[in-house]
């Protein structure tokens, strides 16, 4: 599928532009404008009010005015590269203007004695005298009509400047084709949103500063098609993967109802919910490809194990992937008791089972003996041969890449259900994962008691030592977190081997180490003795952040508190509260205290929902940041902006969904339009799709 006709004049040379050579279009590369299509995209940040004004005066320094002058006396510079000063009268105020490094002879023909002027400048105060230090415009009164009266202001790159900006923008502008509208024509009208061009026009040309607002209907319509492009392509990509058959997984219900029935308690309405929309993907002719959100405590790890009985009941087999091995040992330990009401198979493979052990494993595994493999992605290897897998179940999919999901698609698996305890907002759920389908575990299991969070200076350390020492002696236990592994001369933020030093020195070797450099079998091994209760206290970098379940333990202080994000204290914190003892959540932190510390912290002793903690969170850090931009996988947006902007991407996914649902080829007039839109933003991925489709 070639790239229509009436597009080739955007994606030209850029030397094709008006006033483009070869070193602009150089230094416009180097920028990332390849092609004149980049410049439509590339918005004015701001606008400059040129209207005339009757004097200088009429402003408050420093500010631009445009005013016409009549040209006083020159006073050339003394010295070499001094400053050349030019006497200049509006009819009220003397002004002068000045330039520095210029040329006698290229001034006085600018700005001849006696004549009259249009200038237009930043006015300033220099000494008590009002400047205008090289004005931006110096023309003739007859060529007035040549200055905008609102002149954008665009991000510049080195060996860019803005008048070649505006003039290469603005022919780019003049070879935008006719093209078709590709947004539901209701959606256009309700919103009041100009055609796509006009949009364009409005936002490259204004006629205010407010022009530019964000909020404006045309800058709002740009963002939307960005987004709509974006949700289009995911909404390609999930039908293509529907059209993939898979294999119906069905399962008579009898292994779910012996756990459900030696379970101690009932599982709430928002996990029966999500196993029926498991249940129902897994019955269908095709892959399923589902996300599973649940807040910290929510019972994911139960709605997971479900599906795996689903799989194994339909005759199949199942795998749970974790991203540590002591994530993956611990997933073993909780689910032992749940596979042995079921009477099924569980074992778990790391890279550490060597030698006979491993060979063992791969056979059972091989001839279907066990039911479901937990691991890390050591399952991902080669040797590693399924009997009939029908479930893959990632656990974190953050820390999983992308090419290791299309290692999993290449072993033939049938469904998988990506498991997250990271409540993600939803404008950031569909940009990420906006190909998927979405459950949300939002209730807590009855019994879990909610925790106290309670903020104290750093200032009363020793206080809180004391304290906690007395807790331990009454058989509590604790967690104590701390942001760096070892003492680092750049910021004085406490180490997790430090502070274990300390507290060794006051309560004794109760107290066990675990951080991120430490050798697994190492770290294992500490984990261990805490989850056995022969260490009381566990010093830790937040390497404990997913996952780990010792319901003994009901303390969890935070040192330096503010210095991490909020979904990582949420994650912390909900490691209490798993056992019977009311349970406290102690956020230390280091006076004086930022705004936004302030108020992050303010917010996690407020709620313990995760999802409102989510959605500041990315009001506070913006989305980059939330999800770390390095493994966000986050899609890079030219105009849209997703912390401001959330509603229009839920909106945008209806819309794309249902265009392809009437119109799956996108042959029809708005699926036509649709295209230039995709072929306009650079999304290749979807057209390749289009094609394979």
């Amino acid at each position: 599928m070639s790239r229509p006709e009436a597009l080739f004049p955007l994606f030209a040379e850029l030397e094709t532009l008006e006033g483009v050579g070869p070193k602009t279009a150089r230094a416009m590369e180097a920028a990332g404008i390849r092609r004149p299509a980049d410049l439509l995209f590339l918005l004015p940040h701001s606008a400059i009010d040129r209207t005339r004004r009757g004097s200088v005066g009429d402003v408050v320094p420093p500010a631009v005015a445009t005013v016409e002058v009549t040209v006083g006396a020159h006073y050339p510079p003394r010295n070499r590269g001094g400053r050349y000063r030019v006497d200049l009268f509006d009819g009220e105020e003397h002004f002068q203007a000045v330039w520095f490094h210029a040329k006698a002879d290229y001034l006085t023909r600018l700005l001849p004695q006696g004549e009259k002027r249009l200038v237009s400048g930043k006015v300033e105060m220099f000494d008590g005298t009002t400047q205008m230090v090289h004005p931006d415009h110096v023309l003739h009164p007859d060529e007035a009509l040549n200055l905008p009266l609102c002149e954008p202001v665009y991000p510049l790159a080195a060996g860019l400047t803005q008048k070649g900006m505006a003039k290469a923008a603005r022919s780019a502008l003049s070879r935008v084709p006719e093209m078709g509208e590709w947004i539901d024509p209701s959606v256009v009208a309700r919103e009041r949103w100009p055609d796509w061009a006009s949009a364009l026009d409005r936002l490259h040309r204004p006629e205010t500063p407010e022009d530019l607002s964000p909020l404006t209907p045309a800058r709002q319509r740009l963002s939307y098609d960005e987004l709509f492009a974006h949700q289009l392509t995911l909404a390609l990509a999930r039908a293509s993967r529907q059209r993939v058959r898979g294999r119906a997984s069905i399962g008579d219900g009898g292994l779910q109802r012996r756990v459900l029935a030696a379970l101690p308690y009932a599982p709430t309405g928002a996990q029966t919910r999500a196993v029926a929309e498991i249940a129902a993907d897994m019955a269908a002719p095709h892959r399923m490809n589902r996300l599973l959100q649940g807040d910290v405590g929510a019972g994911k790890t139960l709605v997971g194990f479900l599906a795996l009985l689903i799989a194994v009941e339909a005759g199949g087999q199942g795998v749970l992937m974790a991203p540590t091995e002591i994530l993956a040992r611990q997933h073993l330990e909780s689910l032992a008791p749940l596979a042995e009401a079921a009477g099924i198979r569980v074992e778990v493979l790391t890279g550490r089972d060597k030698g006979a052990e491993r060979r063992a494993k791969l056979e059972a595994l091989a001839d279907g003996r066990i039911h479901v493999l937990i691991g890390t992605h050591a399952v991902f290897q080669q040797d590693v041969v399924f009997h009939d897998l029908r479930l893959a179940i990632v656990d974190e999919q953050h820390r999983f890449g992308v090419a290791q999901r299309m290692q999993l698609a290449a072993k033939g698996i049938a469904d998988v259900l990506v498991m997250t305890a990271t409540p993600i907002p939803r404008s950031l759920s569909l940009a990420s994962y906006g190909d998927m389908d979405v459950s949300v575990l939002d209730e807590k299991p009855p019994g879990r008691k909610p925790v106290t969070t309670a903020l104290m200076a750093t200032s009363r350390l020793e206080e809180v030592v004391a304290t906690l020492a007395a807790r331990i002696a009454e058989g509590r236990q604790a967690y104590w977190v701390c942001p760096l592994v070892e003492d680092s001369e750049v910021v004085d933020y406490a180490s997790a081997e430090s502070r274990f030093a300390h507290l060794r020195s006051v309560m004794g070797d109760t107290v066990g180490l675990v951080h991120a450099r430490m050798p697994a079998a190492e770290k294992d091994a500490a984990m261990a003795r805490f989850a056995a209760g022969q260490t009381r206290v566990l010093v830790a970098t937040t390497v404990i952040e997913v996952g780990v379940n010792v319901p003994n333990a009901s303390i969890m202080i935070i040192e330096r508190a503010e210095s991490f994000g909020l979904a990582q204290l949420h994650q912390l914190r909900g490691r209490v509260g798993r056992g019977a003892a009311q349970s406290t959540c102690l956020l230390l932190y280091q006076a004086p205290l930022s705004e936004t510390g302030r108020r992050r912290l303010q917010i996690l002793r407020e709620t313990e929902d995760g999802f409102r903690i989510a959605e500041e969170d990315l009001a506070i850090r913006g989305a980059g940041d939330l999800i770390g931009t390095a493994q966000s996988g986050l899609p890079r947006f030219r105009i849209a902006d997703l912390e401001r902007q959330a509603g229009l991407m839920a909106l945008a996914q209806s819309d794309a969904r249902a265009l392809l649902t009437r119109d799956p080829d996108l042959t029809g007039p708005r699926g036509q339009a649709a295209r230039m839109l995709l072929w306009l933003l650079g999304r290749d991925e979807a057209i390749r799709l289009l094609r394979v489709g």
